[in-house]
């Protein structure tokens, strides 16, 4: 079966929104999606379906993800403490362990028919985290990867002081994506005390306007980011 290549990509910023309904509003689109591409394999060459690509930005109310290889008791809150830092908790289906998300910090969900792009999930990860690491560079913020973990992390060479600036955690279900990365920019780094950071516990947090020493332009990352996903994956983007 020959499948349609579809390479524009829509794209929509959210805003400041709640966890819960951006997950399920992932669910959606997804659930579609995967549908379209069983119902396309039925059909054969004949009569298929254009699947859709979507990449939202969105920064989310404060709140912790447990993901499903994690476990519970990285999280260093009780219910009554969750509370008192106005946080939820969920346990949700990506991969990973436990993270944070919460103002100042761009979370971005492909939701991609990697048909469309390449069939390589490492290969997916991996330009997901190009793509921060080449943003961070316009800013003089030198970034890159440590063997065996997932993420952009700083002093990722020497490893003397070694910080995680992005985290990724992702599903994939027949070359569909969903879930993604969380970048820190002007992120409240409090919040990570409360949890053992993706299970890394020997390992620090940081974000850009620690590193920069001032708060940092959002909207002006967002577009520099935008740009080195989609020229990365060879999108076009929509929106």
């Amino acid at each position: 079966m020959n499948q349609i290549i579809n390479k524009k990509v829509k794209f929509l910023d959210l805003g400041l929104k709640d966890y819960k309904e951006t997950w399920d509003f992932q669910e959606e689109i997804f659930a579609k999606t995967v549908a379209l591409k069983i119902e396309n394999r039925k059909l054969g060459d004949v009569g298929q379906q254009m699947t859709e690509n979507h990449l939202f930005f969105v920064e989310h109310p404060h709140v912790y993800t447990l993901g499903k290889s994690g476990e519970l008791s990285h999280l260093l809150l009780d219910e009554k403490g969750l509370i008192e830092k106005g946080a939820t908790f969920y346990k949700i289906n990506r991969g990973g362990d436990i993270t944070y998300h919460g103002p100042g910090q761009l979370v971005g969900y492909p939701i991609l028919d990697l048909d469309n792009f390449f069939t390589d999930i490492h290969k997916y990860l991996r330009f997901l985290e190009e793509a921060v690491i080449l943003t961070l560079a316009e800013y003089g913020i030198e970034a890159g990867r440590i063997d065996g973990l997932t993420g952009v992390w700083l002093d990722h060479v020497e490893q003397q002081n070694p910080r995680k600036i992005c985290a990724l955690g992702v599903k994939s279900s027949r070359w569909v994506t969903m879930h993604g990365f969380a970048f820190n920019v002007n992120a409240d780094l409090d919040y990570f005390r409360n949890i053992v950071p993706c299970g890394i516990a020997d390992k620090a947090v940081t974000s850009m306007h620690l590193e920069l020493g001032r708060k940092v332009d959002e909207k002006e990352v967002k577009e520099k980011l935008k740009g080195h996903i989609a020229s990365l994956f060879e999108m076009k983007l929509i929106g």
